[in-house]
């Protein structure tokens, strides 16, 4: 079932979630004929912002890692959209050699791989897991929460091909992002590797999704008659940083300040009377880390050494010294006394379900992706991909869902488009 919300449901939102409602046929038309000329990521994750004002994406992870929050209720949603991906990308295809990430002690993370398992032995599919990890020297089985057992065994590389023990494989699949680079047994494999390598946090950059959601934001607002910026967040970047040795901190608190300059405008013009802020994170890496919520540039400058060592590395060790500064969305969506976001899920270009992230410890201001977060199953029901054509007054559930996977899905878009740029 669908959680309750409490959100706010007043202004320009309500009035964007009609327009995309009544632009319905227009829209999914344009997004087929989007689908036919992009190829298409094998499956993404996008994470949402709702405020009232303003519904637009903060975050798209092309190894998502959460389909075990999924409602179950959707699974065969994702065998049938895992169908359909297979089928265009290697149609052939009998076995798949599923990469996870080394999180052998993170057993929600290893529930994730073997939803993902099943789903592709649903497909029709032979799936076997195999281990990026050095000391892993025989296959090896771990007992999961949920009552299942996964089985991991040592990668193997016979010449130009990823095997493992008497299993030779049609696609390799990466739930694994690569955040700490592309290891040598990865590289100049003959199968299909989904996602591509260039996908991996080694050489993606957020800030190259950004400028292509940009970009196809600016084509979706001029197709439904909206102003862009309800859907897409303003940022830029800032490269030579280095947070331990407190350099590049005045150049950063001008690209804050040109942000907030800019919302404060947005703000003015919309009637928003809450106080603006940014979101300055890394601009490569994901669970949560190197994220920091600002409301002055003056901020920038004045960092403790907590700060300092929480921004300077990221995923795997990373050193950062490139951000993204985004702008701050808010959420005024909450579960009982929880704050609460959405996240989309989606197995090629099909809205499969999603969930909320919620966090009773942060605020509607900071990042949810942190210790302390949990997961609501969200079924997104059918409006998603049906939406109801009738508005009744208290009936926002259905439009707000079927806005939820339209903003997925440009996301979805930008990711396509920044991937072909590699």
């Amino acid at each position: 079932m669908v959680p309750h919300l409490t959100t706010a449901l007043n202004g320009p939102l309500l009035d964007l979630e009609q327009r995309i409602l009544n632009a319905q046929p227009t829209i999914e038309h344009w997004f087929r004929t989007q689908w036919q000329e992009r190829t298409i990521p094998f499956y993404t994750s996008v994470d949402l912002r709702n405020c009232g004002f303003k519904l637009a994406p903060v975050d798209t992870n092309l190894f998502p890692g959460g389909f075990n929050n999924l409602n179950p209720d959707f699974l065969p949603l994702c065998v049938q959209a895992a169908q359909s991906a297979i089928e265009k990308i290697c149609p052939e295809a009998r076995g798949v050699l599923l990469v996870p990430e080394n999180h052998t002690r993170n057993l929600f993370y290893l529930e994730n791989v073997a939803q993902i398992a099943l789903i592709l032995k649903q497909a029709g599919l032979m799936v076997r897991i195999g281990s990026l990890l050095p000391d892993m020297a025989q296959p090896t089985s771990i007992s999961l929460p949920g009552g299942n057992t996964l089985t991991l065994e040592p990668l193997q590389r016979k010449g130009n091909r990823l095997a493992l023990e008497n299993f030779d494989p049609c696609v390799v699949l990466l739930n694994n992002d690569l955040s700490a680079g592309v290891p040598d047994i990865l590289k100049n494999v003959e199968q299909t590797v989904l996602p591509p390598l260039a996908a991996g946090w080694a050489t993606r950059r957020k800030s190259q999704h950004f400028a292509e959601y940009d970009r196809i934001a600016a084509e979706f607002a001029d197709l439904v008659g909206i102003d862009p910026w309800l859907i897409n967040p303003y940022f830029t970047t800032c490269g030579e940083v280095d947070f331990l040795a407190h350099t590049g901190e005045e150049r950063l608190a001008a690209k804050v300040d040109d942000i907030l300059r800019r919302m404060r405008l947005k703000y003015a013009e919309y009637g928003v009377t809450h106080a603006p802020f940014v979101i300055v994170k890394a601009d490569a890496g994901t669970y949560g880390m190197g994220v920091m919520t600002v409301k002055d540039a003056s901020e920038m400058l004045g960092l403790n050494r907590k700060q300092r060592n929480k921004m300077a590395v990221g995923k795997e060790g990373v050193q950062v010294h490139e951000v993204l500064v985004q702008e701050g969305v808010y959420t005024f969506e909450s579960i009982g006394d929880a704050v609460a976001e959405p996240v989309v899920y989606m197995v090629d270009h099909y809205v499969v379900g999603g969930f909320y992230r919620v966090h009773t410890e942060r605020g509607v201001d900071e990042n949810l992706n942190a210790p302390g977060m949990r997961f609501v199953p969200q079924a997104f029901e059918s409006c998603c991909a049906f939406p109801n054509p009738i508005c009744h007054p208290g009936d926002i559930m259905p439009n707000r869902f079927y806005a939820y996977g339209v903003v997925a899905r440009l996301a979805l878009l930008a990711a396509a488009a920044e991937l072909e740029g590699r």
